[in-house]
């Protein structure tokens, strides 16, 4: 409006410095009240949302740093679990070999005594076997013997005789 003016005024012949000063005094005054209720709270709301901003980002910096942070204790008791996995399954490895070994012992063992028992049984029944025999080899005498000696000695005194070789047989041995 005011190139306005002037041009209308140049046109015409004559400046009006009146009106030039009226509306520059006019535009002053406008500045100032939009200086002072315009664009003062302005800029506060452009400072307050500046702080904002400033304090989202370091809040979020700070999430992101306890994130971090969490997930590097996540990691390192992942970690750590799987040491200690991995511990157990040693140990278990470890209690296994140990009762493998414990139960080879024992079967060894238990082999050891069954065979120290047969041998004894055998042992057993081999004297069964001899006492069998040294009856047999006894009443084979005895027959013998009286058929050889034609019943001269009675059947006690044949028995005596039998037992009495058959121990000395024995102590022979």
């Amino acid at each position: 409006m005011l190139t306005f003016d002037l041009a209308v005024g140049a046109a015409t012949g004559g400046l009006n410095t009146g009106d030039i000063v009226f509306q520059l005094l006019m535009f002053l005054i406008l500045l100032a009240l939009l200086g002072k209720y315009a664009l003062g709270p302005v800029m506060n709301i452009m400072k307050q949302r500046e702080e904002h901003i400033a304090n989202e980002i370091n809040s979020s910096e700070e999430r992101n740093k306890e994130a971090q942070k969490l997930v590097d204790e996540q990691r390192e008791l992942l970690k750590q679990a799987r040491q200690e996995a991995q511990a157990l399954v040693e140990n278990a490895k470890k209690l296994g070999e140990q009762q493998k070994e414990e139960i080879i012992q024992a079967a060894r063992s238990e082999a050891g005594r069954l065979k120290d028992s047969a041998l004894k049984e055998i042992e057993q029944e081999k004297d069964q076997a001899v006492a069998a025999l040294r009856e047999q080899v006894a009443s084979l005498s005895v027959l013998i013997a009286s058929k050889v000696i034609e019943k001269e000695l009675n059947e006690q005194e044949q028995e005596k005789l039998i037992n009495d070789y058959i121990n000395e047989v024995g102590e022979g041995r």
